[in-house]
């Protein structure tokens, strides 16, 4: 468990470097959407029979960064939408 926690956050420390611009998000909720992404690479990872959701593979790892950009960048257009409001 603490394992997915520190790969969340690693998975959601790189989707904020690969994004460009500024994002006001916290460490929580990059940890949050570094274990969303994680799940989700862990998913793609099971379902395309490369590995297991709890299993650290490099296809998983991959979308899961790549998962973690979107939501990422899902949040932070949430976060603008709500601010100007």
């Amino acid at each position: 468990m603490i394992g997915f926690i520190i790969a969340g956050l690693i998975i959601g420390a790189l989707a904020r470097l690969i994004k460009p611009g500024k994002q006001n998000l916290g460490w929580i909720a990059t940890l949050l959407l570094g274990l969303a992404g994680s799940v989700i690479g862990g998913l793609v990872a099971n379902l395309i029979g490369t590995g297991d959701i709890f299993e650290l593979n490099v296809i998983g790892f991959i979308v899961a960064v790549v998962a973690a950009v979107l939501l990422v960048g899902t949040a932070e257009g949430l976060a603008a939408r709500t601010k100007k409001e």
